[in-house]
């Protein structure tokens, strides 16, 4: 009974680790925030306006600032040139609303200015989302179905898929560290927060590229783990 279709306990046990891990970094990153929300920006400007003026001082005239509904559910979409600010930020008027309303334009930046790691990501998000739904089922199928060469071939495949999902997950963090670092580049050389509010929402945006390097880190325990395991269905 330590299989389930294949798949050891070793594979729960990685799961049950990174879960727990992003969990915690997640508490932290909603407690920062929680914090630095209480920090009032000098400029009286809510998210909303810091991302409207952001994205004026770069010259972007097709992105569109929207307001969304959930917490930190703040986001770019490339497809439809929208600036999606949660409603803890596009009204807000706090180091926290201004560094996530500064961040989420700093990809509206990266896309107008054609940055490689975004189109890359770009390039592999249709593909990842069909790779990502299937990859478990298929490497399931491949270790409990079938036996020898076919097996391990089916199998091989559902690794390939989910390995697919780990590059993604890895090429994302340049990208987010990437408009981390425009964000609060521009924050500081256009005057627009003071020292003590610069600080908070350069170490709140630290903590929330903290959960994609978490991510990044588990799928690639995760894959490593089921390509020993399939592996091992070749001797």
């Amino acid at each position: 009974m330590g299989y389930y279709y294949g798949i050891g306990g070793e594979f729960y046990l990685i799961a049950i680790v990174f879960a727990a891990i992003s969990m915690i970094v997640s508490h932290r990153l909603k407690s920062k925030f929680k914090t630095y929300s209480k920090i009032q920006l000098r400029n009286g400007l809510s998210g909303a306006e810091i991302a409207e003026k952001m994205l004026a001082d770069h010259g972007i005239r097709d992105v569109k600032v929207v307001s969304v509904k959930g917490m930190l559910t703040d986001h770019y979409n490339p497809m439809k040139k929208t600036v999606n600010l949660s409603e803890s930020v596009y009204g807000e008027r706090n180091a926290a609303a201004a560094a996530v309303a500064a961040h989420e334009c700093g990809h509206a930046v990266q896309h107008a200015q054609g940055y490689e790691w975004l189109k890359m990501r770009s390039v592999l998000v249709p593909m990842v989302s069909v790779a990502s739904n299937l990859s478990m089922w298929v490497i399931i199928a491949g270790l409990g179905l079938f036996g020898g060469t076919q097996s391990y071939t089916i199998a091989s495949i559902g690794v390939a898929m989910f390995g697919l999902g780990t590059l993604f997950s890895f090429i994302t963090l340049p990208v987010e560290y990437d408009a981390s670092n425009r964000a609060l580049a521009w924050l500081r050389r256009k005057n627009m927060v003071g020292q003590q509010e610069f600080a908070a929402a350069k170490d709140a945006l630290k903590w929330a590229a903290r959960t994609y390097v978490v991510a990044a880190i588990g799928s690639l325990a995760t894959l490593i783990y089921l390509a020993l395991r399939v592996s091992s269905q070749r001797r």
